[in-house]
């Protein structure tokens, strides 16, 4: 009982960073949706539109998405993209 109170907040305290960031995801024609919170506070996350097949958007996730959440929830202990583009280097 006590854990699935936790994730909610959890979740709740990700979903406001991410807010933060969609304006600019939602721009490109992209936005991320929040799948997951596991028990060791992995946070997984669906990258969708245009975000879901951009090839920056490995670049998006970690310089904006994955610091906006670890910012603002630091008991959040990583972040998954599970449709994560890999960038050709």
């Amino acid at each position: 009982m006590a854990e699935n109170a936790l994730n909610e907040i959890l979740l709740q305290q990700v979903e406001q960073a991410l807010d933060s960031i969609r304006p600019y995801l939602k721009t490109d024609g992209g936005d991320v949706r929040v799948l997951d919170i596991t028990e060791d506070k992995i946070v997984q996350l669906e990258l969708m539109g245009a975000c879901g097949s951009c090839p920056m958007s490995a670049m998006t996730f970690k310089g904006g998405i994955e610091q906006a959440i670890m910012r603002a929830v630091p008991e959040i202990k990583g972040i998954e993209a599970v449709n994560l583009t890999p960038m050709d280097v």
